[in-house]
């Protein structure tokens, strides 16, 4: 008999040629709304499931408690963060996390300099200003010959930082594991965290959400950086102190900011909105069409094997889960 599985991001509806082969042994069924599902939406379509392909909506411990009876066994993220999800309810309930490392890194790593690009050379003022019928000139900032300082130097660190380099700048960076021999090879600077911070002409956070890294940016860290210095955040809204870049921006002690996260999502009435030197989108780096593909094929194929009982040890966040997983 065929396991019912979700496909959660209602986007996802549209490339179902990528990943219903893979599920080709299941019934897939879709999003009943086409926002990103709030907890009640989650417990209305996700009990009844074995498995879910699942963007950013909350897994929560009532979520994953109420499916679990009903027969959830994997929730598979299209993507390589998984805070939405209550990794210990789902180890509690013998719920295998999974998800898709080494997909999408590049798609970041050039929205994150499409993001300091549009800083350095002005694009939103001077798109507005032509369009509004004048003829803006004036000298942009140069990326050659400034500091890169990368706060995290994982998958996504590493891409970011090889484009630095083909923008001939210096690359300064904190990563507690480091891979040494890409370090040396690109000649990249390994630094303390406050170093960096201090060093950066653009700063770039590449760090997972945890408690450690939980509002890292704030007040004290800001005041480390340069005047010039701009900060740009892809990884997750949460390490930044939102009113405090708010006061660090509006009252120029850092030159400005390239958002794509925010603490809150969408981010609703936040006066970061109403300034002038920040640019932002809406959590978009890690989707382009290429890692969007390769994301869902990859958590489809998680969902698959641990289905028909094998175990995909490099997609599986929570080994811990394994022998409750098989026993249910």
């Amino acid at each position: 008999m065929a396991s019912r599985v979700l496909i959660a991001p209602a986007p996802l509806q549209e490339i179902r040629h990528v990943y219903g082969p893979v599920l080709k042994d299941h019934e897939i069924v879709f999003s009943k709304v086409s926002h990103q599902m709030n907890e009640a939406e989650l417990l209305d379509i996700l009990p009844g499931c074995a498995g879910t392909l699942a963007g950013s909506e909350p897994y929560t411990r009532a979520v994953i408690a109420a499916a679990a009876a009903k027969g959830l066994k994997v929730i598979a993220r299209a993507g390589v963060g998984y805070d939405a999800v209550d990794l210990a309810a789902a180890t509690d309930h013998g719920v295998a996390v999974c998800f898709a490392p080494g997909t999408n890194q590049d798609s970041v790593a050039e929205h994150t300099f499409m993001l300091i690009l549009a800083l350095s050379r002005g694009m939103v003022w001077q798109h507005n200003a032509v369009r509004a019928g004048q003829w803006p000139r004036r000298a942009n900032l140069p990326l050659r010959g400034t500091t890169l300082g990368l706060l995290g130097l994982g998958r996504i660190g590493k891409a970011v930082a090889l484009r630095g380099k083909a923008f001939l700048m210096n690359v300064v960076a904190y990563e507690p594991y480091p891979d040494e021999a890409f370090v040396k090879e690109h000649g990249i600077t390994l630094l303390p965290f406050d170093e960096v911070v201090k060093q950066a002409d653009w700063l770039s956070l590449h760090m997972p959400m945890s408690p450690e890294s939980k509002q890292c940016i704030n007040a004290r860290t800001l005041g480390l950086m340069k005047p010039t210095a701009h900060l740009v955040n892809t990884a997750r809204g949460g390490v930044i102190h939102e009113a405090d870049l708010y006061e660090a921006l509006k009252n120029k002690r850092i030159a400005g900011a390239g958002l794509d996260v925010f603490d809150q999502e969408p981010p609703g009435e936040n006066p970061l909105l109403t300034l002038d030197n920040i640019v932002m989108t809406a959590h978009m780096a890690g989707v382009d069409t290429k890692s969007r593909d390769d994301m869902a094929h990859m958590a489809a194929r998680a969902i698959a094997k641990l289905l028909a009982g094998e175990w995909p040890a490099e997609w599986v966040v929570n080994p811990q889960v394994k022998d409750a997983f098989f026993k249910r």
